[in-house]
């Protein structure tokens, strides 16, 4: 960790929230490198989202489910993530409808119009998250969610103004000017405000800059003249930061692999209902790997590799594919052979069937699956939520490689395919001292070796099962690549950046 600097004032006591004038301005992003300040700085520090709407989660420490971007913030605050640091998580199941989630734990479903009369019951779990987070740290840094601006949501609003007024802390208005209009964004939105919630503004940071910066700087002029805040900070573009996404897919759908030498190429299907697609960052950064996203409407392109990833409504996101023509796809990449990983939903898909009796993911039925392993799966209204490690079990000099990684599902697999498991696990976290040497094994492998199919999250972020499956699908000279080192510096390098960018004594003069 890198020592603190002379020049980066101490971080006070009390509560700052980062609010944005869009969805994906950067208040993740901010809320992370706030945080690593503060854990260089050695304050007691801790992030906090009061509601996310997210398919990308984690598992806590405490055993509960929280939004990836949370976890990601408490790795840069260097604190065990756990369900207060996001008391409500929503994970859309449908256009009109998500799983509500509240301190970690899957509640109900909720079509959006009921989910607005359940907000009281949701803002007490969120009040009472914070009050715990207050009493345990000396700062918390709050990400607000999507824009403060939706006038249809303000009512019993707990995600941004809402919650700031109900505990009376300063907010910072964080814009994206890559996306253009940063300055009518800024304007709209403390527009759309209430005079006490205008008031509640201390300032603006104007998020990934590129250029030069005293092009920019009449603009800046005029905005501090209009609103009579400052600007705390211009923040510039900062290409190859390999951090874990909030939700939102890659803009890039397709990454190369590095000029020179082998190369695998890797595909996944983009799912409506994709969820946890962070497991494939590790892959996207690897120099080996030629990786596609391939979304709606575009056929499956030649690959070594496909991956079937999560998703939060199997059975949808399976006609989805068929009606994509991915099931012939697969067919003929398999008869070819080519290799097929399932991961989760992904894996549900590669059985005989998926049932859902108690309509867990949508309307109750049963759905056929590919067919490929020997197993049906039963769709249950208990979550398995899990942090485990483990070893892959696989052939070809491959055996064994470490694996650590996360279990999130409603669903119990069932069949003969399982007597071939993907992966031996060694401990679950938080498990009775009683249990721990059971032989528990995980996942399904076909008979000839070209399907490999798992619960397990997280697959490649371990350096040594990420190269071992890259072997076994064909990269004979696989390197390893080690995505977790790559975050932490990723980490480092975001706050160094707000260090030099941002006024932080101004800064943190708004949280006193």
């Amino acid at each position: 960790m890198s020592a603190p600097s002379p020049a980066v004032p101490a971080v006070p006591l009390g509560t700052l929230m980062i609010q944005g004038t869009t969805s994906d301005a950067g208040k993740s992003t901010l809320v992370a490198g706030l945080c690593r300040l503060a854990r260089r700085a050695g304050v007691r520090v801790a992030p906090f989202k009061p509601q996310n709407m997210a398919l990308n989660s984690a598992v806590t420490a405490d055993g509960g489910e929280i939004g990836r971007a949370q976890a990601l913030q408490a790795i840069a605050a260097g604190i065990a993530p756990h369900t207060d640091l996001n008391p409500v998580l929503l994970k859309p199941n449908s256009d009109m409808g998500s799983q509500v989630i509240i301190h970690g734990k899957a509640r109900m479903n909720l079509n959006a119009r009921a989910y607005q009369s359940y907000k009281p019951i949701a803002r007490e779990a969120v009040l009472a998250s914070y009050g715990r987070l207050r009493a345990g740290y000396d700062t918390v840094f709050v990400e607000g969610a999507g824009s403060p601006a939706e006038i249809n949501l303000r009512a019993n609003d707990i995600a941004n103004m809402g919650f700031a007024e109900a505990v009376d802390c300063p907010v910072v208005l964080v814009a994206d000017i890559d996306r253009g209009g940063v300055f009518a964004h800024l304007i709209g939105t403390l527009a759309c405000l209430s005079d006490s919630e205008r008031a509640r503004v201390k300032g603006f940071v104007i998020n990934r800059f590129r250029g030069d910066p005293s092009l920019l700087k009449p603009g800046l002029d005029w905005l501090e003249a209009q609103t009579g805040k400052p600007v705390l900070g211009v923040v510039p573009y900062l290409h190859g930061l390999t951090l874990d996404a909030e939700d939102m897919l890659p803009g890039a759908a397709h990454t190369h692999a590095q000029a020179g030498g082998e190369a695998l190429r890797v595909v996944v299907p983009a799912l409506p209902h994709i969820s946890n697609h962070t497991d494939f960052d590790a892959l996207r950064v690897h120099p080996q790997v030629e990786f596609s996203y391939v979304r709606t409407g575009n056929a499956p392109p030649p690959a070594d590799l496909v991956i079937l990833p999560g998703s939060k409504n199997v059975r949808d996101d399976l006609a989805w594919l068929r009606a994509q023509g991915w099931d012939k796809a697969l067919e003929r990449h398999l008869r070819y052979g080519g290799r097929v990983i399932g991961i989760c939903g992904g894996m549900q898909m590669l059985g005989r069937a998926i049932a859902d009796p108690h309509g867990v993911e949508g309307a109750p039925g049963t759905t056929a699956g590919f067919g490929w392993l020997d197993y049906e799966t039963e769709l249950t209204r208990e979550k398995a939520l899990r942090n485990v490690t483990g070893r892959l079990v696989l052939g070809e000099g491959l055996e064994g490689a470490p694996v650590r990684g996360y279990e999130i599902h409603m669903g119990v697999t069932r069949g003969a395919a399982l007597a071939s498991p993907a992966l031996r696990i060694d401990t679950i976290e938080g498990e009775a001292d009683d249990t721990r040497g059971t032989v528990r094994v995980d996942g399904a492998q076909s008979a000839d070796g070209q399907i490999f199919a798992t619960y397990l999250h997280g697959l490649f972020d371990t350096p040594q099962a990420c190269a071992a499956l890259l072997r076994w699908a064909g990269l004979a000279a696989a390197r390893q690549v080690d995505y977790p080192a790559l975050r932490e510096a990723s980490l480092e390098r975001l706050a160094d950046t707000l260090a030099a960018s941002l006024d932080l004594p101004r800064l943190y003069a708004a949280m006193g």
